[in-house]
């Protein structure tokens, strides 16, 4: 008789006990499943849904709050990128804790529809990175750089501080 195989190692855990990544665990069958058929196309018209609502808002901030990189001081400073960026983060870190700790559950398609979709779509490397590249063609060095580690440290310090703060409202 042949032996049994042995469980997957089980996945590295986070101090709460939840799964680091609890996207899809491809060894689990149910999980699996969400990656094939209609399931697969009900996930990627929900994250295109989300996509163009987050892009479309991401695209009226950029309207309303322009950047103008060849002016002086704070005008050619792409604040609107930044503010993007920053509340993307923290509103990712919220929607993380609702749908994904603690035992807590979202309907399956909260979390392509909203971070994938809606927050991705929000949220832009790309600009970020051309906004960098034009304050140094600007002659903005010290600003390209501000904005280059301020961004990076913005929007990781707004998606722990908003983890955390959602945590604590959640005792």
């Amino acid at each position: 008789m042949s032996q049994p195989a042995e469980p997957p190692e089980p996945l590295p855990h986070g101090p709460a006990g939840e799964a680091i990544d609890p996207d899809v665990d491809l060894h689990v069958p149910a999980q699996r499943a969400e990656t094939a058929g209609v399931h697969l196309l009900l996930v990627l018209a929900a994250v295109s849904a989300g996509g163009a609502a987050g892009a479309v808002a991401r695209y009226a901030v950029g309207r309303v709050w322009p950047v103008d990189h060849a002016a002086a001081g704070a005008a050619a400073f792409p604040w609107g990128t930044f503010g993007i960026n920053v509340a993307g983060s923290a509103l990712i870190g919220v929607l993380m804790v609702l749908v994904s700790e603690g035992g807590r559950t979202a309907h399956p398609m909260v979390r392509p529809f909203l971070g994938v979709g809606v927050l991705g779509g929000f949220t832009t490397f790309s600009a970020y990175a051309l906004d960098f590249r034009e304050l140094l063609v600007h002659g903005h060095g010290g600003a390209a750089y501000a904005y280059a580690g301020g961004t990076v440290a913005g929007c990781l310090g707004a998606v722990w501080l908003a983890a955390a703060l959602t945590r604590r409202a959640l005792r």
